[in-house]
């Protein structure tokens, strides 16, 4: 069975975009963060984004600059196959993207049955909202970002119910980013 993760920085104060819907505060480089996102964005595997962050990253990784600035990240971003789930959309233009207007929980019950390589989640905190309750998410990696926010969206906004969580590994980065992985308990 495939594996389904979501991978997400948030900010200090709980939020993992900001009042404004942006993530771009989420970019503090340093040496060991690039290798480990590089790493990260060259592991292959199915992205998976709600509409919003969809937008967001089908308007930043295929451009020049994203290219230019971050060039192992936008090829795996822009060669990764991907599936937006939308029920607004009528069509996704960006390389590789299946548009998937079904029960969310239930497309990706099939996905994870069928072969093929590991999903993440990446932003899209109304997915992983929707998804965490059904048990379909092995993984959360939280990367804890210092910086506060203010306001913002959470992660997990509209989540009906608690979801017990159990720490499996951490890793704190020169650039003060924690990484946090968590697994769902039972």
């Amino acid at each position: 069975m495939r594996k389904l993760i979501v991978f997400n920085p948030v900010s200090l104060d709980g939020y993992f975009v900001d009042g404004k819907g942006d993530m771009n505060w989420a970019r503090a480089q340093d040496p060991e963060w690039n290798a480990f996102t590089q790493e990260n964005a060259s592991g292959g595997g199915e992205l998976l984004f709600g509409r919003k962050t969809y937008d967001l990253m089908a308007s930043f990784w295929p451009t020049p600059a994203a290219q230019q600035c971050f060039p192992e990240v936008a090829k795996g971003m822009n060669g990764s196959p991907k599936i937006v789930f939308s029920r607004t959309m009528d069509s996704a233009a960006w390389n590789n993207t299946k548009l998937v207007k079904g029960d969310i929980a239930a497309e990706v019950r099939k996905m994870k049955a069928a072969p093929g390589p590991g999903m993440a989640i990446l932003g899209s905190g109304t997915i992983v909202a929707q998804l965490a309750p059904e048990g379909v998410i092995d993984e959360y990696q939280i990367v804890v970002s210092p910086i506060a926010l203010g306001s913002g969206r959470t992660l997990f906004e509209g989540l009906r119910e608690k979801l017990p969580l159990k720490l499996t590994k951490t890793r704190a980065f020169g650039n003060g980013n924690v990484l946090l992985c968590y697994e769902p308990e039972g």
